[in-house]
């Protein structure tokens, strides 16, 4: 019961879309416009800077308050589960941020909702470690997507390594659950990258910076 209370929480709070109410408030369709994406990236070349940062705070903050809530709930009940809580609440807030319901399923592609995730886990070694691979690979080419991509297979791997090596506090009835968990969520977040990627290998997929959105 507590995984599907998580889920729900997760995917309720997921459902704020953020770059698309922002950007109806300015007048503005992101589903419209670039990518059609409501995401932060899209945001950021459609309108702006300060419309990217915001949006990726929301779709970021919205994750993590899911998350948050789920481990005010279940932590002192069962201190050994509540990683595995936190993990639905955060799949189900990239869920709700990827297929909101009254938006015909259109969302964004999650990142900033998967990072909120990671953040909430509040396992420092995870979050560097993604940080410095996302923020390296975007330095250096200037790929947004393919700093998403890269992030999203190292959150899994590292993920993987602390869970299985005992290095967190997790039942150990649970380690592989979460562990597939983590899996599928990285793994969403490649397929939503999926055009992404093909654009990445003819070589034609747009760089930081770019007016053309991805």
């Amino acid at each position: 019961m507590e995984r599907v209370v998580s889920l729900v929480i997760g995917y309720t709070l997921g459902l704020i879309q953020t770059g698309y109410f922002y950007g109806k408030f300015h007048g503005v369709d992101l589903r419209k416009h670039g990518s059609g994406n409501s995401g932060a990236t899209n945001t950021l070349r459609v309108m702006g800077k300060t419309a990217g940062l915001i949006v990726l705070f929301g779709d970021l903050m919205k994750s993590f308050a899911a998350c948050l809530i789920v481990r005010l709930l279940f932590s002192s009940a069962n201190p050994e589960m509540t990683l595995l809580y936190v993990l639905y609440a955060g799949a189900g807030a990239v869920l709700g941020h990827d297929f909101p319901f009254y938006l015909k399923f259109k969302g964004g592609k999650g990142v900033a909702s998967t990072s909120g995730m990671i953040i909430a886990l509040l396992d420092i070694r995870i979050f560097l470690i993604c940080l410095v691979v996302f923020a390296g690979t975007v330095f250096l080419t200037r790929y947004v997507s393919l700093g998403s991509i890269l992030g999203a297979i190292t959150f899994f791997l590292s993920w993987t390594f602390i869970t299985w090596n005992k290095m967190n506090v997790l039942a150990d009835s649970c380690r592989l659950e979460s562990c597939i968990l983590v899996f599928l969520v990285a793994a969403l977040a490649i397929e939503r990258h999926k055009s992404n990627i093909g654009r990445l290998l003819a070589g034609k997929e747009n760089k930081l910076g770019a007016k053309k959105a991805s």
